[in-house]
């Protein structure tokens, strides 16, 4: 089989048969899969979607009554959900909020710490920069003087950390905005505990665990912010599934520690398999791998025409791939990255 080189780059003719479409819609972020099926109309379906750090092996919903799809949530579930979240992050209940997602936390937050300035380290999460633009807020890059800093701990997309007690500090005198997105499978990275004051970190609940439809994520801080994030999004902000699943979810600890040292082999299995496929990774959480090749953009169109999409970048040369789940996924990306189109 061919090995695809990070040194000498094969033309995208010569790897597709075809003419580059514009990727840029896929480097904004990932899940665009029905963009790439009116792109790729003849690539095999169903898709492999690795464009996003979401793990494939989902927690197991518990079933919900039909009952309970017939009434309102009640807000005291919303209570009792943030206080099992609350127990997770090692944090009062006081301090968490619940919200529909934690998008929709990082582009509420803008709006509520009156910050005309913010400090983002670049390549990072563009929500980030999206949500400051749209009140003006003044972006500078990290390490200017700036009312407010985000920081993506773990990063995405390289994985790089930040060490928490820094992050500590820096509070003291800004507001330090921590995305804790991907930290489920490195806990011990977490500043949640410590978040009061300037400190507010956000927390995700369907990348790790594979469950992003159910839109639920969290803003951790000074008890009277989580309040008045909670006043923000009103008595009803989370769906009756969405909060059965979490209460269960965060509840199962047991479940947490299998997952993490599943997603730590599945991760070195990756990094093998990129690597034999002339990729050189980079970086990266258990979630997902950042990988370096001199033709990344024509590596993101073989796989598209194979029905795998990864995640290209503005970046010259740089990949992300998400995990693969069943044996059956691992294959194919096998086949489709090591696939002679010599």
């Amino acid at each position: 089989m061919a090995r695809l080189s990070p040194t000498e780059p094969m033309s995208l003719e010569r790897r597709t048969g075809a003419s580059a479409p514009d990727l840029a819609v896929f480097r904004r972020h990932g899940g665009r899969i029905a963009t790439a099926e009116a792109l790729f109309p003849d690539a095999p379906r169903p898709w492999l979607d690795l464009s996003t750090g979401i793990n494939p092996h989902a927690y197991r919903v518990p079933k919900l009554p039909q009952l309970a799809l017939h009434r309102l949530p009640d807000p005291e579930a919303v209570r009792a959900l943030e206080a099992a979240a609350a127990k997770g992050f090692d944090v009062s209940p006081s301090h968490v909020a619940a919200t529909p997602g934690s998008e929709v936390a990082l582009r509420l937050l803008p709006r509520l710490l009156g910050a005309h300035s913010v400090a983002l380290t670049e390549p990072t999460y563009g929500g980030h920069r999206e949500a400051w633009r749209a009140i003006g807020a003044q972006i500078v890059l990290e390490g200017a003087d700036a009312e407010a800093r985000v920081v993506v701990n773990p990063n995405n997309p390289d994985g790089r950390i930040v060490d928490p007690q820094q992050l500590i500090d820096a509070a003291r005198t800004t507001w330090i905005i921590v995305d804790e997105a991907f930290v489920d499978c490195q806990p011990q990275t977490s500043v949640a505990r410590h978040a009061a004051g300037r400190l507010v970190v956000l927390r995700s609940f369907g990348k790790f665990f594979g469950l992003p439809g159910l839109r639920l994520g969290f803003v951790v801080a000074e008890p009277d912010l989580a309040a008045r994030v909670r006043d923000a999004l009103g008595d009803w902000p989370l769906a009756a599934p969405t909060i059965a699943a979490g209460l269960a979810a965060y509840a199962d600890l047991a479940w947490c520690e299998r997952m993490r040292r599943r997603l730590q082999r599945d991760t070195r299995r990756l990094d093998a398999l990129l690597g034999k496929a002339g990729l050189t990774v980079v970086g990266g959480t258990e979630l997902f791998r950042l990988a370096v090749a001199a033709d990344a953009d024509a590596i993101f169109l073989q796989l598209a025409h194979e029905g795998i999409l990864c995640r290209p970048f503005a970046a010259p040369r740089l990949l992300r791939f998400g995990l693969p789940g069943e044996a059956r996924d691992w294959t194919r990306l096998q086949n489709a990255l090591l696939r002679d189109h010599r």
